[in-house]
């Protein structure tokens, strides 16, 4: 029987503990920044091949409806919006769309945040991309999360997702090694039962009416303290990208 809802009230308590520490790039968030240049260069050449537009551009996304579905602190959708998107962004924790609204109304941003679930919004078809951001791991139900998504994008429009994969080193460095050694994030942030193979996820978004056109590895890179993309190295972290119809 699907879950009344596709949010996990365990995970929602841990991130409003901390939901004040969005913007500090020192804090309990810290991975996420670091992360960022990688995901926002992703996200953008993603987007530029199948979209098109001028990659030199300052705005290239002018007039794309972009959802960014647990946008957290925006850390995301603020990148998106500066690149001309008309974003809109949602956060089962009401005090991180606090945060986010009140960040982005410093920076003189127009972003539309609003606390909530992905089954709660009316409007079909609406965008024409969907972000999904270490989100699909930590919500009560993956197959319903994804049939939202794909009621909410319109036809051929694209999801993009990045997500941890379920093998033995993804659960020693997510797990183990975030949590416990390097203590990067709060313990029991993430249940590796949750985590998802990349054909586990291809299944379930062609359940879903999506089709999976890409998929790409995210590496960590200590020496140097940086994230980087692979296209072969999916062990760990990943994006996968999806059209819709």
């Amino acid at each position: 029987m699907p879950y009344a809802t596709t949010i996990d009230a365990d995970d929602i308590a841990r991130f409003q503990a901390v939901a004040a520490s969005w913007w500090d790039e020192n804090g309990p968030f810290r991975p996420l920044h670091r992360l960022n240049p990688a995901r926002i260069s992703f996200i953008r050449q993603t987007l530029l091949r199948h979209f098109g537009g001028d990659d030199n551009n300052p705005r290239p996304f002018a007039g794309l409806r972009l959802l960014d579905a647990g946008c957290g602190g925006g850390l995301v959708a603020e990148p998106m919006a500066r690149l001309g998107a008309a974003v809109t962004g949602f956060d089962a924790t009401a005090e991180t769309v606090n945060v986010a609204r009140a960040h982005a109304a410093a920076g003189g941003l127009e972003i539309d945040y609003r606390p909530g679930g992905i089954e709660e919004f009316t409007a079909d078809r609406s965008f024409d991309a969907i972000l999904a951001l270490e989100v699909i791991e930590h919500v009560a139900d993956a197959d319903r999360f994804l049939q939202e998504c794909r009621r909410l994008i319109a036809d051929q429009g694209v999801l993009i997702l990045s997500t941890l994969n379920q093998t033995m080193k993804s659960y020693l460095l997510g797990i183990v090694a975030a949590e416990y050694v390097l203590r990067w994030l709060p313990q029991g942030t993430h249940d590796w039962q949750k985590f998802q193979k990349p054909s586990a996820l291809a299944h379930a978004l062609e359940r879903a009416g999506f089709r999976l056109t890409g998929l790409q590895g995210l590496v960590y890179r200590p020496f140097s303290d940086r994230w980087e993309l692979s296209p072969r190295d999916l062990s760990v972290n990943y994006f996968a990208v999806a059209v819709g119809g």
